[in-house]
């Protein structure tokens, strides 16, 4: 899979649940979110448009940051 990184303004842990919320009801993902830094790295064979949208449903800003290279 390719990990993706995205930027969603979220400012706090009800944010990051509704992240995790749509996430997982979208299924086939695994990703980290780093509130402090307002990032999700998502791990998926979805493609980057289908990920965004998703994230947008939380209602926060969602921006597509890049390809994150696997360390």
């Amino acid at each position: 899979f390719q990990k993706h990184e995205f930027f969603v303004d979220m400012t706090c842990e009800g944010c990051s649940n509704a992240v995790t919320r749509v996430l997982n009801r979208l299924g086939g993902v695994n990703f980290d979110i780093d509130l402090p830094n307002k990032k999700v790295s998502i791990d998926s064979e979805h493609n980057v448009d289908t990920l965004l949208e998703t994230l947008k449903k939380t209602g926060k800003n969602a921006s597509y940051l890049g390809e994150k290279s696997a360390q």
